[in-house]
């Protein structure tokens, strides 16, 4: 599975931008699907993720409220619509996808499958 994320860029705080993730390689709709960001000097941490059929979907404490994944198996895509983001939320994000039998969602270990990253910068 080859996964190229996009849609990242420089926003004021309390603004909004929307990533996407589009996979090829492997029947996508079979895959569940999650988001991480790493900042620097920080940990890669979870975001965000979803199953394959969109339920269910799970949200970092961080986010719940300002983000939300959804996804678009006949595009093989997926999106994480943030809003109201603060400086904190820059990092680099990742998208990630896995096909294991049982998923906590927000372990690396979880994910098979990692996209390159896009750059999100949140200016205060």
């Amino acid at each position: 599975v080859q996964l190229q994320a996009s849609g990242g860029g420089l926003v004021q705080a309390g603004g909004s931008l929307r990533l996407s993730c589009s996979a090829s390689g492997r029947t996508f709709s079979r895959l569940y699907m999650g988001w991480f960001r790493q900042a620097p000097g920080k940990e890669r941490e979870f975001v965000a993720g979803i199953m394959w059929d969109s339920v269910p979907t799970i949200y970092a404490d961080s986010v719940k409220g300002r983000f939300t994944i959804s996804r678009d198996n006949a595009k093989n895509t997926v999106y994480l619509q943030m809003n109201s983001l603060k400086p904190e939320d820059t990092a680099v994000y990742y998208c990630a996808a896995g096909q294991k039998l049982t998923v906590t969602w927000s372990k690396i270990y979880d994910y098979d499958y990692w996209g390159q990253g896009t750059q999100v910068t949140v200016s205060s």
